[in-house]
């Protein structure tokens, strides 16, 4: 079996301790990975330390064009990497190109480095004084992503930090990992200066090491919310620029006058795509009205028993195989909760055929109705193929519903009704809002991030906010006074 390294200043580091990659369609093993620790997180530092003054001073229009020929490189080797996604992650090929493509976004986002960078200036802001503005970059920053979107998560973060001059050491998922090597080879291929990025692979150890390591100067993260806010708070009590991305639960309000069909048929790809492996997935469909709710829950009903179920790289599929046995299992009791709790369970993704024959991590698509707001698959984030169906009579009761849950990530609402909408989209306490969009999901040019515990920070992930994010503002103003003046010293604070 071959073992997967660290990619350390453009070498391939091994360490002692391994872990197995697990092909969650199969439940074998495809790849041997080795696990850094503090050790080798002090190595990618240094190897940063070393590279980043000469990457600082190299000009913005130059390091754009690293991002260009990087972004040619990642279509070229498009099927090789969604390959490597599809088999360690479980999901589609095609869900697997899907992300990929908008990971691409991104890189094309930070192509624009010497127009985002530009400062502002102002000529004769005081007597003779000429004052600017511009981006410098932090240093050392790295990000820790999640199992979820092996390419899509990591390329919000280091294209635009490499971008605007940093050094970037990433922590990859240790269930994913593939993805973010190959892109590193892809990034030295495009001329990328060795050690300015690295890749790390490990657990806890390594995460505390980057959070603690005094170079390190900003961290990007991704994940569940315990662990989001954790991370947060170590990293910002040593002093570090950080943003740490939560958990979710993404409510969907249907209103008697929405086009079913549509609403339906989108809610199916939103509920169920990635098997519900998604922080911006819709796991919960607040209906307005019974007729309402009647309606949706049997179009929902009949479309999801047809999804197509099987091995990710198999093309076809809608769904595949989550991640791992735990988290299948993890999953599979949050139905047995809904059960417990009295909600009516309308399909039970526990009854795939799948689930007994195939030795994958398989759940079926399951629907629940007649949820309530205090049941736990109502409350807490199941991130699996699960969608329930709150019931309530009025539009104000739906906007209420979701602004008094914990998380504000997404939401959407379908709707005809261009005041409703609009209503919806002022009154609504959630970072990102479709108007019968139902994952609002924004382009690359934009910035995403939720509100309440979804994000643990000031900034949003990429689009406008990743300068804001990997860069410091400086302002100089300057004065040439004339040689025949004589200053005189002045001792009340200067102002014009």
């Amino acid at each position: 079996m071959d073992t997967l390294t660290h990619r350390i200043g453009g070498v391939a580091i091994e360490s002692a301790k391994t872990l197995d990659v697990i092909n969650p369609a199969t439940a074998q093993p495809v790849r041997r990975l080795t696990m850094g620790d503090n050790a080798t997180v002090d190595q990618a530092i240094a190897v940063a330390r070393e590279a980043f003054p000469a990457w600082r001073d190299t000009p913005p229009a130059k390091r754009a064009q690293v991002m260009f020929r990087f972004k040619m490189l990642l279509e070229r080797d498009a099927e090789a990497i969604c390959q490597l996604i599809s088999e360690e992650h479980g999901k589609t090929i095609e869900d697997a190109h899907g992300e990929f493509k908008r990971g691409i976004e991104n890189v094309e986002y930070a192509c624009g480095i010497p127009e985002l960078l530009k400062g502002e200036y102002s000529h004769n802001a005081g007597p003779s004084i000429d004052t600017w503005s511009n981006h410098q970059p932090l240093g050392i920053v790295a990000g820790i992503t999640p199992f979820n979107f092996p390419a899509m998560v990591p390329l919000w973060m280091y294209p635009m930090a490499i971008a605007c001059g940093n050094a970037f050491i990433l922590k990859p998922s240790e269930q994913v990992p593939s993805a973010a090597v190959k892109m590193a080879e892809l990034l030295e291929e495009a001329g990328l200066p060795k050690g300015i990025f690295s890749v790390v692979h490990g657990d806890r150890e390594a995460v505390e090491a980057l959070l603690d390591a005094p170079d390190v100067k900003a961290l990007s993260f991704v994940g569940s919310t315990p662990v989001a806010k954790a991370i947060y708070q170590r990293g910002a009590s040593n002093g570090k620029r950080v943003q740490a991305l939560g958990g979710a639960k993404n409510h969907a309000v249907v209103l008697p006058d929405a086009d079913l069909d549509s609403a339906a048929s989108t809610l199916i790809g939103a509920a169920y795509g990635s098997a519900g492996e998604r922080c911006m997935a819709i796991s919960v469909a607040v209906c307005v009205g019974d007729e309402t709710a009647d309606a949706l829950v049997e179009k929902v009903a009949d479309e999801a028993r047809t999804l197509k179920i099987g091995p990710g790289n198999e093309r076809g599929h809608d769904m595949g195989a989550l991640v791992n046995a735990g988290h299948r299992d993890k999953v599979a009791g949050y139905i047995g909760q809904g059960v417990e709790s009295g909600a009516e369970l309308v399909l039970d993704g526990r009854e795939h055929p799948l689930v007994e024959s195939s030795p994958g991590y398989y759940l079926g698509a399951t629907l629940f109705d007649r949820v309530t707001p205090e049941m736990s698959i109502c409350r807490e984030e199941i991130f699996g193929p699960v969608l329930c169906v709150v019931r309530v009579e009025t539009f104000d009761e739906a906007i209420a519903l979701i602004n008094d849950h914990q998380y504000g990530n997404g939401t959407c609402v379908f709707t005809r009704d261009g005041e409703a909408a609009r209503r919806f989209a002022d009154a609504i306490e959630v970072g990102m809002v479709g108007i019968n969009v139902p994952l609002p999901v924004p382009v690359a040019f934009h910035s995403f991030g939720g509100w309440k515990e979804s994000l643990f920070g000031d900034l949003h992930a990429y689009g406008p906010d990743a300068v804001r994010f990997y860069t410091r503002r400086k302002a100089i103003s300057q004065r040439w006074p004339r040689s025949e003046h004589k200053e005189k010293a002045q001792f009340n604070f200067p102002s014009n």
